[in-house]
């Protein structure tokens, strides 16, 4: 039976996440201030005593769901029995949201790991005698997770390229306006047609589960297709409460800032395969993982192909693949176990 380790992404974010990491274990608490070290200001802080407001903000979300996430997933490594913390307003539809204020806090994106002493507490230095996962995966975000604690990324050099991706972001955002919307109900051939047949920008974003799929575009993109996707049979087309267009061409111009961070930063061969978000499929090779995490920003997110494929590769019967790979979700919420049991049904 195989471990596969999954990492949600932006959205499962609330206050007090973490903090009972951080006062129980000692590998947690010291990397939470190595983290405030590197971003150069406390998101513990804000993490752990901030408001639901403070939270969101941009230069926050993403690293505190990254941080809680990668330091949940280490401290079950080194034998700590933790798992991810339910979010009290947990929901099973996802869109990688970015909102706030703009950052007052610096944080270097390129990296020299050759060049720096390698923590003490990264994950690749976890004991070979703790729980190791077979596979790895990550909504969005969650895919940086993943290849921390896989080993592909430092656990510094992890924390500065989603703070570059966070402010990229937001700054695509602010360039043209986009929303997304989670249609319940059709097939994925059916929402894609429809896409395709609309002259503004929306594209399939996120492939969650048979019969979810979040589509993203321009505003008036997104209107028309909620309306004809409407009138094709759907159960519901749900507006979602986000700050831009994420996975689809309008994020173009963070795809470029972060490219050039992710060209800047060493990346290792995993300890395991990686299910990447672009092509559903394991990856080992650095250059090839590089790539794809470039991808990602413009590409849709694959992930019922990702747990499909990562059923079929634990080599059981059709009949016993339910259970040939035990799913651990780590970080805030439980929204991927939800997506993983419809798909497997």
């Amino acid at each position: 039976m195989k471990k596969a380790y999954v990492f949600p992404g932006q959205g499962a974010q609330f206050v007090g996440m973490g903090k009972d990491l951080y006062d129980q274990y000692p590998q947690a608490k010291a990397m939470f201030e190595e983290a405030n070290d590197i971003l150069g200001f406390r998101i513990t802080d804000v993490m752990f005593g901030g408001t639901d407001e403070d939270l969101r903000q941009t230069r926050v979300t993403q690293v505190a769901v990254f941080l809680h996430s990668v330091i949940s997933a280490f401290c079950e490594n080194n034998g700590c029995e933790v798992r991810s913390s339910a979010s009290p307003n947990g929901s099973e539809v996802r869109g990688d949201e970015v909102r706030g204020a703009s950052p007052t806090a610096e944080c270097s994106t390129s990296s020299d790991t050759s060049n720096r002493e390698r923590s003490e507490h990264e994950p690749r230095t976890a004991s070979a005698a703790s729980p190791q996962p077979d596979m790895v995966a990550g909504h969005s975000l969650g895919e940086f997770s993943a290849l921390v604690v896989a080993g592909a990324l430092s656990f510094g050099d992890g924390l500065r390229l989603v703070y570059a991706r966070a402010l990229a972001m937001q700054k695509a955002c602010e360039l043209e306006a986009g929303t997304m919307a989670a249609i319940l109900g059709l097939s994925d051939e059916v929402v894609e047609k429809i896409c395709d047949e609309i002259d503004d920008v929306v594209v399939p974003a996120n492939y969650n589960s048979p019969g979810q799929l979040v589509i993203s575009g321009t505003v008036k993109g997104v209107e028309i297709a909620c309306e004809k996707l409407k009138a094709a049979g759907a159960k519901r087309a749900l507006p979602l409460k986000v700050g831009g267009a994420f996975h689809s061409p309008l994020m173009q111009p963070a795809s470029d800032e972060l490219q050039k961070a992710i060209e800047q930063t060493v990346f290792k061969t995993p300890i395991c395969p990686i299910y990447q978000n672009v092509d559903a499929k394991p990856h080992t090779d650095p250059e090839t993982i590089k790539r794809n995490l470039i991808l990602q920003l413009t590409a849709p997110v694959r992930w019922r192909g990702i747990v499909e494929n990562m059923l079929a590769d634990a080599s059981a019967p059709l009949s016993d693949r339910g259970d040939a790979v035990v799913f651990m979700e780590f970080g805030p919420g439980n929204v991927l176990m939800g997506l993983i049991g419809k798909i497997k049904n």
